[in-house]
């Protein structure tokens, strides 16, 4: 005959004994803390192995009385450790927000934002990007790359994240656009540097009549691009640049040196600015 020994200790107090001993075993020294381990997960597998036979039973008897004492608040705590139980999801608005609130600082740091604006089930989330965010070129990147990630990260039932109110300032098979950040040509030649002073393992930044440059250099061949990413007009100058490709190093934005082209977003390139060299001078067109 089997006898049931009723405990009447909370989980708060079974946890707080819990915490006790192993504020004393992290005192020992690592032999002694190895056994208590080896221990202490042996007897947790020899637990986990019964528990698993006990809810097989249970499941085949009735799922009623399994259902009923899940809701007893430490077996739910036994069975969730032992990976026995899911953990309950938080309302689907709510993990929304939490998707939305990772994404949000990154946007707000360029005076941009983002908002809810609609949940269609089964399987839709509308939003709104706002702030600079509504028009940058790139914000449909932002979008895809971004906050459709974030969401789909933590509700996977989500399938579809449709930006309303946002019409992209480009169509994919529009031409190449030049940065929104860049400022316009003149058409004066201007010494800028010498061609020993252009580095081939990163970029040189030269300030012109209020313009910020930065110039690299492939064997003989040297160009000259605004220092203004075309995401959100971010310095390059302490980008890495390794096999000619220059990465933005505030949100990783790529461009090839030799042509200003953009990878990471082919529509907008670099505005690049006519180069020639004369004695070792280098000159741009300014």
């Amino acid at each position: 005959m089997v006898t049931l020994i009723e405990h009447t200790a909370t989980l708060e107090e079974l946890i707080q004994e819990i915490n006790r001993f192993e504020a004393i075993i992290s005192e020992w020294d690592e032999s002694q803390r190895c056994v208590v381990v080896g221990l202490k997960r042996a007897i947790e597998a020899l637990h986990k192995a019964a528990l698993k036979r006990l809810i097989k039973s249970l499941k085949a008897e009735s799922m009623s009385t399994l259902r009923h004492a899940v809701t007893d608040e430490v077996v739910y705590a036994v069975l969730l450790y032992h990976e026995l139980v899911k953990p309950p999801k938080p309302p689907l608005a709510e993990r929304i927000q939490i998707a939305l609130d990772e994404v949000r600082p990154g946007l707000q740091s360029h005076n941009g934002d983002i908002e809810l604006v609609a949940i269609k089930l089964p399987d839709t989330v509308e939003v709104r990007l706002i702030g600079t965010c509504s028009n940058c070129p790139t914000s449909t990147l932002t979008l895809s790359q971004g906050v459709e990630q974030a969401i789909k990260s933590h509700c996977p039932e989500i399938t579809t994240v449709i930006a309303v109110n946002h019409r992209p300032m480009f169509e994919s098979n529009t031409a190449s656009l030049i940065s929104p950040f860049s400022t316009p040509r003149a058409s004066t030649w201007i010494k800028v540097a010498t061609v020993n002073q252009v580095p081939e393992a990163g970029v040189l930044e030269v300030s012109i009549a209020g313009n910020s440059l930065i110039l690299h250099r492939q064997g003989v061949n040297i160009t000259c691009h605004h220092n203004t990413c075309a995401h959100l007009g971010n310095s390059l100058t302490e980008g890495k640049v390794e096999n000619g490709i220059i990465t933005c190093p505030a949100h990783g934005f790529q461009y090839i040196l030799e042509t200003g082209e953009c990878l990471t977003a082919p529509d907008v390139s670099l505005l690049s600015y006519p180069l020639r060299i004369k004695q070792d001078q280098v000159f741009v067109k300014l």
